[in-house]
């Protein structure tokens, strides 16, 4: 899963950053209201959910949050804010808001709030994925496959979950990075394709013949 971030506190926004990065999320960071609209505009695709500052400079979240929804762009928003009245709630969720966060916050409910915002997401995915004989359960994130669990790491849990999400499709490389990691990561390194060795061979395929499909001169396929 991968987050975008608009936070103008930089202080805060580490902390979010760091503490999501724990959890499994790749998180970009963008501390202006205008930028993050371009970003999000631009790469819409490349997220699953975007956590908008109220209060930011150029552009105020409230109206990142209504340009965005004007230019269709459906990604779930949780707005931070500091205001707590009813009517300024109230507006954020007519604005297009899925849900907001009255600052200061616990880092355990932002968490939650992220969780249960994304197990209704805007293309209505099931809590459990299946491909084959593998079953990923996005709620308790274990992963099996013939009955038999496997242990992954949370990148690699991620890895699957975007293969699974897009089962029989060829995927590439640069749409694996773009959505994995963050967007100041330096992408021509091997480090896609060591995850991928790692993953084939926790789900005990073969290249070649395993359900994880290499795609010579363009990238990889899940066989469903």
């Amino acid at each position: 899963m991968k987050v975008l971030l608009v936070e103008d506190d930089a202080k805060l926004a580490d902390s979010i950053k760091r503490g999501l990065e724990l959890e499994g999320y790749a998180v970009d960071v963008v501390p202006d209201g205008k930028k993050a609209l371009t970003r999000v505009s631009l790469h819409r695709d490349d997220y699953d959910i975007v956590i908008l500052d109220l209060m930011l400079p150029s552009m105020d979240g409230l109206a990142v949050c209504k340009e965005m929804r004007a230019k269709d762009i459906t990604l779930p928003v949780l707005v931070l804010t500091a205001r707590s009245e009813v009517e300024s709630k109230v507006n954020l969720l007519l604005s297009g808001a899925d849900d907001y966060l009255v600052k200061p916050f616990s880092f355990a409910e932002l968490s939650a709030r992220l969780q249960a915002l994304l197990r209704r997401p805007h293309e209505n995915l099931p809590e459990i994925l299946e491909a084959g004989d593998i079953k990923l359960d996005l709620g308790t994130r274990r992963v099996s496959r013939a009955g038999t669990t496997i242990p992954l790491t949370l990148k690699e849990f991620g890895l699957l979950e975007y293969f699974m999400r897009h089962s029989n499709q060829v995927v590439n490389r640069e749409d694996i990075l773009n959505h994995l990691w963050d967007f100041n990561y330096v992408g021509f390194s091997n480090v896609v394709d060591v995850h991928i060795k790692n993953l084939r061979r926790k789900l005990g395929g073969k290249s070649g013949d395993g359900i994880l499909e290499t795609v010579r001169g363009i990238g990889y396929r899940l066989r469903a």
